[in-house]
C-alpha cells in the first residue's frame, strides 16, 4: 500500500503546469530530495536525515546564485535478513520555464567510502513527455545494522532578482519503513541569517519558505520529528526564498559606508536605496516583519540623507518613490494617504531643484501615472492639484475619512522616522472626521466590469516601471 501511495505522490508532482503559471511556477519535483528506494518493500529505515543549505556567496549582478547540498542519512534495517537496493535519488527537474536543469558535482558515499552511480529513466516518473533523469546506486543494508548515506551536489537557485529560492523535497523518504525518526535542516548564509533577509510568513511568486524557522548565527534551522512525509498535511517539500547574495552584499557594503562615514549623505541614499530596491517584490511589496523593518530602514536612510544633502534632487526623488510606490499598492484597498502626500510633495521638490534632471523625470512621470489627480503632467512640466487644493484621502471602509489641507507654498522637509512619514510643521493638515464612507469607485479596480481590464493593464505596466526606475535613486 505505501509503494502505491508513493508513486501516486510521485505522478502528482510530476503533473505538468498550467500555462498561466509557467512564468512563476516553482520547480516541479525539483532535484534535491531525500533518497528512494526502488520498487520492492524494503524493512530500512530512515532514522535520522540533517541536512545543509550552504548558499554560496556569488555576488554577480543579476545572480541567482547556487547552493552546496550536503545531506547524511542514517539508515536502519529493522528486518532479520541483509538487503540489497537500489537506491535512487532526483537529479533533473523543469524549472517552470520550460527547461530542465539537473543538479552538478553530485558525490555519493556509503559508510565513509564513495561509490559510484549510474544514470536512471523510470518510464512512469516523467515530466509531460520529457523522461527525467535519476542517480541510481547500490547500498547493502546489513539487517539490525545502521548504514551511513550521504549525498552532496550543488544546486542552483530559481526565482527573479533581487530574490532566489532554493528547494528540498523530504516526501521521497516516505518509501522507507515507517515514519522518518527525525530531520535537521539547516539554511546557511554567508552572512548573518535575518528575517530581512529570508523571507517568513509570505509568498513572494513562485514559492514562500517552510514556516518553523529559528535564526542562530549564519543559519536558520528547522527540526521535525518522527514524522511521515505526505501524510496528514505534514510536510513534504522545503522551501527557502531569500535576497540573493547580491543585493544583500549591496546592503552590508552600503551599512559598513555609513558606519565608516556618518556624514556622508550619499552614502545614506545608498543605503536607503539597497533597502528600498529589496523591499519591493514583483508587483507588490514585503508585508511580513523583515519587510516592514526594511521598509523602516529605507525610509530613515532617506531622511538622514536628505538631512545632510537637503538640495539633492535625485535623493529626493528618490525618496519619493519609496513613498509613493508603497502607498501606490495600499491605494487599491485603502485609497491614498498621508504618506502619498509626502512622496508628491518630496517629488515636488525634487522638480523645483532640477527640473531638467533624468532621473528625476523618470521617477516624476511614474509618480503622476500613479496618482495622476495628484500630478499633472502640463506642457511645461507638472501641476499639483494635491498641493493647491484640499484632497480627500480614503482610507478603508467603515473608517473615518481624513480630509487635509496643506499649504500652498509648502516646500518639503525630511520625514519624522516614524513608520509613516508625516507632513512638515510648516504644513501640518488640518483633520476633518466624517462619517464612514466607501472608498471612491476611482481607486477600486474592481468596482465594475467596464473599469477591470485598463486596472489589470495599469498594474502589470506600473509593476515593469517600478521594476525599471529602482536602478536608479
Amino acid at each position: 500500500m505505501k509503494k502505491i501511495l508513493v508513486f501516486l505522490l510521485l505522478l502528482f508532482l510530476l503533473i505538468p503546469p498550467s500555462a498561466v503559471l509557467a512564468d512563476v511556477a516553482p520547480p516541479y519535483f525539483p532535484p534535491g530530495a531525500n533518497p528512494q528506494p526502488g520498487a520492492e518493500a524494503t524493512q530500512v529505515r530512515m532514522v535520522a536525515e540533517t541536512v545543509l543549505i550552504e548558499v554560496q556567496n556569488d555576488t554577480r549582478p543579476g545572480s541567482l546564485a547556487s547552493a552546496r547540498i550536503r545531506a547524511d542519512f542514517t539508515m536502519h534495517n529493522l528486518g532479520g535478513v541483509d538487503e540489497q537496493l537500489a537506491v535512487r535519488f532526483p537529479i533533473s527537474a523543469s524549472n517552470g520555464r520550460g527547461e530542465f536543469p539537473e543538479i552538478t558535482d553530485m558525490v555519493i558515499t556509503v559508510n565513509g567510502r564513495q561509490v559510484n552511480w549510474r544514470r536512471a529513466n523510470y518510464p512512469a516518473l516523467r515530466y509531460a513527455d520529457v523522461l527525467l533523469p535519476w542517480a541510481e546506486f547500490d547500498v547493502q543494508f546489513p539487517a539490525a545494522k545502521d548504514t551511513l548515506i550521504q549525498v552532496a551536489y550543488t544546486l542552483k537557485g530559481t526565482g527573479y532578482p533581487p530574490y532566489t529560492a532554493f528547494y528540498y523535497v523530504l516526501e521521497t523518504g516516505a518509501g522507507w519503513k515507517g515514519s522518518i525518526g527525525s530531520a535537521d535542516i539547516i539554511l546557511r548564509l554567508p552572512y548573518a541569517a535575518t528575517p530581512q533577509n529570508v523571507v517568513l510568513d509570505m509568498q513572494i511568486g513562485w514559492a514562500s519558505t517552510t514556516p518553523g524557522a529559528v535564526f542562530e548565527g549564519n543559519e536558520a534551522r528547522w527540526h521535525f520529528e518522527d514524522f511521515e512525509p505526505g501524510e496528514d498535511g505534514l510536510v513534504q517539500n522545503m522551501e527557502f526564498v531569500l535576497v540573493t547574495p547580491a543585493a544583500w552584499q549591496a546592503v552590508l557594503k552600503a551599512q559598513q559606508e555609513t558606519n565608516r562615514n556618518p556624514g556622508d549623505g550619499e552614502a545614506w541614499g545608498r543605503l536607503g536605496r539597497a533597502y528600498k530596491q529589496i523591499f519591493f517584490v514583483n508587483k507588490g511589496y514585503r508585508e511580513d516583519d523583515g519587510g516592514r523593518e526594511l521598509y523602516d530602514l529605507s525610509l530613515k536612510a532617506y531622511q538622514k540623507c536628505l538631512e545632510i544633502l537637503p538640495g539633492d534632487a535625485q535623493w529626493h526623488a528618490g525618496f519619493a518613490d519609496l513613498l509613493v510606490s508603497k502607498s501606490y499598492w495600499e491605494s487599491w484597498g485603502q485609497g491614498p494617504t498621508t504618506v502619498t502626500l509626502r512622496g508628491i510633495e518630496e517629488i515636488h521638490t525634487a522638480l523645483q531643484l532640477a527640473p531638467n534632471d533624468p532621473k528625476v523625470r523618470e521617477i516624476a512621470a511614474s509618480i503622476s501615472s500613479m496618482f495622476p489627480e495628484a500630478m499633472l503632467e502640463v506642457e511645461d512640466g507638472y501641476d499639483f492639484p494635491w498641493l493647491t487644493q484640499t484632497p480627500v484621502f480614503s482610507l478603508p471602509t467603515q473608517t473615518p475619512v481624513m480630509v487635509f489641507t496643506p499649504s500652498a507654498t509648502s516646500t518639503p522637509e525630511a520625514a519624522t522616522p516614524t513608520d509613516t512619514p508625516a507632513p512638515s510643521a510648516s504644513d501640518t493638515p488640518a483633520v476633518v472626521v466624517t462619517s464612514p464612507v466607501t472608498p471612491p469607485p476611482s481607486k477600486s479596480p474592481l468596482c465594475a466590469s467596464a473599469a477591470l481590464v485598463p486596472a489589470v493593464a495599469v498594474i502589470g505596466g506600473m509593476a515593469s516601471a517600478l521594476h525599471r526606475r529602482r536602478r536608479g535613486r
